[in-house]
This record gives structure tokens, C-alpha cells and sequence, in this order.
């Protein structure tokens, strides 16, 4: 078994979206980028780990103000959570990430994100 971290399922997240998914779903507004999340029983079964193991970390994220769960939709990361994804997917998986949204995409992305961090400090 897996020892959990929220940084373990933000890693496991973005492996599931590159390399079993193959997808990202990302929703802009005005004031956020919102990045999609695998559910919990698909991290836990990437994470080799029971499904109830993993849902205390989600509400601690949640608390803590990484994700935002919403009943029958599912679970996208807040701001902060994004910035926390797109570093993690800057340091270690770049190639990949713009292999499938594209690095003129990834970049604004990646700006966006960074000025709303200095915008909120």
C-alpha cells in the first residue's frame, strides 16, 4: 500500500491525466483556472490503495483550500490547487503536458497562474 500524501495525489492526478487519460480538462473564468481531477476511486486505484483511504486527504485539501469538491460533478482544484498542478507539471512532466494542451497553451497557463499567486500575496 501507497503511503498518502496530498503532493502523492496531486502526483497521482497528473499521472492519470497524462498517461492513462490522455486528456486535461481545464475550465477558465475571470477570476481562476480550475483543473479537472481523476475521482477518488480512480486515484486510489493508481495509487493501489483502498478507496476509503483516500478520502480523508481529499477533505483535508479541500479545507485546506487545494480542491473544490461538488456533489455529483466532481473534484477541480481551486487557484491555489492549480498553481500547485502546473508547478508540479512544470518541474517534472513539461514534455508531456504540452504534448497534449501545447506549449503556447501551457505557458499562459503557467503566467496566469504565477501573477494570481502575486496578485493574492
Amino acid at each position: 500500500m501507497t503511503v498518502l500524501t496530498d503532493d502523492g495525489i496531486f502526483e497521482a492526478a497528473i499521472q492519470i491525466m497524462l498517461f492513462k487519460d490522455r486528456s486535461i480538462t481545464i475550465h477558465f473564468s475571470k477570476d481562476s483556472i480550475r483543473i479537472r481531477f481523476p475521482t477518488t476511486r480512480k486515484l486510489a486505484d493508481h495509487l493501489q490503495t483502498p478507496h476509503y483511504y483516500v478520502l480523508p486527504y481529499f477533505a483535508m485539501m479541500e479545507k485546506d483550500g487545494l480542491i473544490k469538491r461538488v456533489e455529483r460533478v466532481g473534484i477541480s482544484t481551486t487557484m491555489q490547487g492549480s498553481r500547485k498542478l502546473i508547478e508540479l507539471m512544470v518541474n517534472h512532466y513539461k514534455k508531456e503536458t504540452e504534448a497534449i494542451i501545447g506549449t503556447t497553451l501551457f505557458n499562459e497557463i503557467q503566467k496566469r497562474v504565477m501573477t494570481e499567486k502575486k496578485v493574492q500575496a
